[in-house]
């Protein structure tokens, strides 16, 4: 009986515990979003279909499809201004030659890391294959990159992606999640650097 007591209680702290880190990784987006607003870009999170993340997801019983009930991974991109319309609570984010737009990437568990990881970096240089019509915005692209990661961002520092209905640039750089613990590291560690490379692309 104690054990089904203790099994029960280790239940409701996992849990609790995940909401307490789901908590924390929204609370470091809106802190690089609020950053982000203020630069003279006018930085704005994007939004596919409202305020929220993206993530691929599972709700299917299938053995691979259970391991993504839980949200291991997830992403946002900004955009500044200039390169989008908001309008229903969601942006409209045309794909074009001069489109650049800052990605975030959160990476709570996965096989390859021993901690959870932000990549951030820059996504530029976009060529959409005009013979497909699948991705016609930018926020289309968020749901493709979740389902081909394995070809993504596999790669830090600059390099090149190319499928059936995008080719682009990229210059990714790795942060420690738990290395983030202010302001100040959110505005050094990932703002900065972000509009740095943001700027020279």
């Amino acid at each position: 009986m104690s054990n089904k007591k203790e099994i029960s209680k280790q239940t409701k702290l996992a849990f609790e515990f995940m909401q307490k880190l789901y908590f924390e990784v929204s609370y470091l987006i809106k802190e690089v979003e609020g950053l982000l607003g203020e630069k003279p870009e006018e930085f704005i999170i994007g939004r596919p279909s409202g305020y929220g993340i993206n993530t691929r997801s599972s709700t299917g019983l299938e053995s691979n499809n259970v391991h993504l009930w839980l949200i291991r991974k997830l992403a946002v991109f900004f955009v500044s201004k200039v390169f989008t319309e908001v309008s229903g609570g969601m942006t409209t984010t045309k794909f074009n030659k001069d489109l650049k737009v800052i990605y975030l990437r959160i990476i709570l568990d996965d096989r390859e890391i021993d901690e959870p990881v932000v990549y951030a970096g820059i996504l530029y240089d976009f060529e959409k294959k005009e013979d497909k019509s699948r991705l016609i915005k930018f926020e289309n692209a968020m749901g493709h990159f979740e389902y081909n990661e394995n070809k993504l961002f596999k790669t830090l520092g600059i390099a090149d992606y190319e499928d059936n209905y995008l080719k682009f640039k990229w210059n990714m750089f790795e942060t420690k999640l738990y290395d983030l613990n202010s302001g100040d590291d959110v505005a050094k560690m990932l703002v900065e650097p972000l509009v740095k490379l943001y700027r020279e692309v």
